[in-house]
């Protein structure tokens, strides 16, 4: 296994970096100051051969858009097995036998977006997964959620929607701690938001139980390594797959493993 080093600040890949204003996602937007463009991305899940529909609203922001480390992430998700002995479906392997005598896997996502990674996985592992993000990204959510109920409700499995501002105690209380897995992609991309995203992941993750959060990164901004210095004060963090670098990009995607320091891992 990899524990993942400080990343090296010069290893920057500013062909993929994100124009990020300061407003993005940390406030409400105005729907009606831009027009409104919709785009929409199939993902066909050969696990399940059945195809899921997103809604991408560009002009409202970025949590409105699909990133390159979402695909990654239901890439890997379509590609599970339980046999398969790769470190990422060994982290999902183990929190699938953690449900014991409950039907249905609990997944959490953290900063969800448009939704995909969280209804990819509930239709594919047949979970109970639980989307969240702030309140004006939801609607968004939901929608994603609605149009792809037929392909999410053949293996059992069910989409909840709910608000989650990182750091806001009364929000994580709402959401809860009850889940088997944890995940989110492209969800380090703003230094405001370190120190309330590792405030939620020590209300998630420093409970009864060995409970991980996979989180999928392409990273963009040398300021990121902030980020891995202060988490790893509180967890474990360990890599479980590396896409190697694609379309011209000096990166790829990658995926790490968030759990408590006392944590072992087959």
């Amino acid at each position: 296994m990899t524990t993942v080093a400080d990343s090296s600040d010069d290893e920057i890949n500013p062909v993929t970096m994100l124009l990020l204003n300061q407003n993005d996602d940390l406030s409400e937007q105005k729907p009606e100051a831009v027009p409104t463009l919709v785009q929409h991305q199939t993902y066909h899940l050969n696990s399940v051969n059945s195809t899921v529909v997103i809604r991408q609203l560009p002009s409202q922001g970025l949590s409105f858009q699909l990133w390159p480390a979402a695909t990654t992430f239901v890439k890997l998700l379509d590609s599970y097995n339980p046999s398969n002995t790769d470190s990422f479906s060994a982290a999902v392997t183990n929190a699938v036998t953690t449900v014991n005598c409950r039907k249905r896997l609990r997944i959490l996502e953290l900063g969800s977006g448009t939704g995909v990674v969280g209804i990819a996985a509930s239709a594919i592992l047949g979970a109970d997964v639980t989307v969240t993000d702030l309140p004006h990204v939801l609607p968004n959510i939901k929608f994603n959620a609605d149009v792809n109920a037929s392909v999410v409700g053949p293996r059992g499995g069910g989409v909840h929607v709910a608000a989650l501002s990182w750091g806001k105690v009364e929000e994580m209380e709402a959401v809860g701690r009850e889940y088997d897995l944890i995940i989110g992609s492209d969800v380090v991309y703003h230094d405001n938001l370190y120190e309330p995203l590792i405030e939620t992941l020590k209300f998630l993750l420093l409970g009864d139980g060995e409970k991980v959060f996979l989180m999928a990164h392409l990273r963009r901004w040398k300021k990121e390594s902030g980020f891995f210095k202060k988490v790893k004060k509180w967890f474990r963090v360990d890599l479980v797959h590396e896409d190697g670098p694609s379309d011209g990009s000096r990166t790829g995607v990658v995926v790490y493993r968030f759990a408590r320091k006392d944590a072992v891992f087959r």
